[in-house]
């Protein structure tokens, strides 16, 4: 036995029943304040391998217990804690953070703190950097040194050198090992090339062993297969244990057939679609149909829409029953619009056949607005493409007016005013009447939300102010200013 040996027996008391035949030291714990790189007692590990025996030495050796010093979290340095390190080991810089080992490990988030912790205090990992978690910043994750703690060395009789007398001490490097101790590196070794597992919980074993007291079978290579078709040097032929039904049996049905049935559960191959799913599919739906509910959530619509979809309708239902309670034209917020035209929508039209006669009304609806467009697009094109165009002059205007109102006294029977109020080759036009006025006045608005002022130009001043008014004629004026403006266009071509 060397003398380092030599020196490390006498200093430990006397052995215990141990796991691996690992000399116990007194205690193994690092309190929080040399869990520091640049405080901590032991030597940076140069590669994850040799990192892993010290971690399956401390693990063995049960040196260290968490319960000693905190009263909830894992009873003890095990399997999980393991698989936690090599999991670190394999990571270069070592700066994982909680969320991706959570998730690389299939464990909790509050498990992996724990684990983690447990590797601090046992001295097998020291802080570079501490993460942060700042409101309102992105969180940073905790970079580690892989450590060897000191009674790793002292145990084994690992002799280590500081090559760099200006180096901190934690820059140690193994340089020899003691007689003693090179059997049980040696299965340290062992056990850091192998992989561990994740530790199976007590109910699947549980639910396995109930399923081997059941007879459950499994395949096992050596076997008699349950095919014909085999592949294999088994002495027993598994083709004269094979059983076919009768024909008979199969026709009427009394055998099963070995081909696999589709589930009733599967419409064309999808999973049939759940209660929660078909509201989303309707308010997603009606969030692309209807323009007053672009942009707006489809979840939110979804819940809207919750009882119509419910009940079974479809968007166009929907829509029927919208038109049926009239169109709109402002909408500030369409979710909110949306519950109130759908309230009590289910109980009006309970049937399909009230459904059905809504969707006819709201498609021939569809069909006249349809038909009104086309002819208004036909006689604009008309009026704007056709021959005659209206006269620019008022002179010329005047003399048209005339003839219009000379034709329109020979429709009516030749009702003249008296002959004193009229002069020779003057012909005046009857009084209009108050619907007559609205008339003009309703379309000269349409033609001035258009663009166009012809109807109030075809008239002079003073009775076109007083046919129309004074609020279209100031509209007509502003049109006809920015029509001269070359920053502006109106028009239909």
């Amino acid at each position: 036995m060397s003398a380092v040996a030599v020196s490390a027996a006498v200093l430990l008391p006397g052995p215990r029943p141990a796991v691996d035949d690992v000399a116990v030291l007194p205690v193994l714990f690092v309190p929080e304040a040399c869990q520091w790189l640049s405080t901590s007692s032991g030597r940076v590990a140069l590669e994850g391998y040799s990192w892993m025996q010290a971690v399956h030495w401390v693990a063995g050796s049960g040196l260290y217990k968490p319960r000693r010093y905190r009263s909830h979290g894992p009873r003890a340095f095990g399997p999980t804690t393991v698989l936690v390190a090599q999991e670190l080991a394999l990571l270069s810089p070592c700066r994982p953070g909680v969320e991706y080992l959570a998730r690389r490990l299939k464990l909790s988030e509050r498990t992996v703190q724990n684990h983690l912790q447990i590797l601090r205090e046992a001295g097998l990992l020291a802080y570079v950097v501490r993460g942060t978690r700042i409101r309102g910043a992105a969180a940073q994750a905790s970079e580690f040194a892989l450590m060897i703690p000191v009674e790793f060395d002292v145990a084994l009789g690992v002799r280590t050198v500081l090559r760099d007398e200006t180096a901190p001490e934690y820059t140690r490097a193994a340089c020899g090992i003691a007689e003693a101790g090179r059997e049980l590196m040696a299965k340290l070794a062992t056990k850091a090339a192998r992989k561990v597992r994740k530790p199976r919980s007590k109910t699947s074993g549980k639910r396995s062993r109930k399923g081997a007291q059941q007879g459950v079978a499994t395949g096992v290579s050596g076997e008699a297969r349950c095919t014909p078709m085999q592949v294999g040097t088994s002495a027993v032929s598994s083709a004269g244990g094979t059983y076919s039904p009768p024909e008979e049996k199969l026709a009427s049905g009394e055998a099963k057939s070995p081909t696999p049935k589709k589930s009733a559960k599967r419409a064309g191959g999808r999973r049939k679609q759940n209660k929660v799913g078909r509201r989303f599919q309707l308010g997603r739906e009606l969030v692309q149909e209807l323009d007053w509910l672009r942009g707006c959530s489809v979840p939110r619509i979804s819940w809207v829409a919750r009882d119509v979809a419910d009940a079974g309708w479809t968007v166009t239902d929907v829509r029927a029953w919208l038109h049926m309670r009239g169109e709109v034209t402002r909408v500030r917020r369409g979710s909110g619009l949306l519950a109130v035209l759908l309230a009590g929508a289910e109980t009006v039209l309970d049937t399909p056949a009230k459904r059905a006669d809504a969707i006819e009304q709201w498609r021939g609806a569809q069909e006249a607005a349809r038909r009104h467009r086309i002819e208004q697009v036909r006689a604009r094109t008309e009026r704007y493409d056709g021959d005659w165009t209206g006269p620019t002059s008022r002179a010329v205007r005047r003399e048209v007016e005339a003839a219009f109102a000379q034709v329109r006294e020979a429709a009516t029977g030749g009702r003249r005013q008296e002959a004193g109020d009229i002069t020779d080759g003057q012909v005046l036009a009857p009084e209009p009447s108050e619907q007559e006025l609205a008339e003009l006045r309703a379309a000269a608005a349409g033609e001035l939300m258009g663009g166009e002022t012809t109807l109030i130009r075809s008239l002079d001043p003073e009775t076109a102010l007083a046919v129309f008014g004074a609020r279209l004629m100031a509209r007509a004026a502003q049109l006809e200013a920015c029509a001269r403006s070359s920053l502006m266009t109106y028009g239909h071509r």
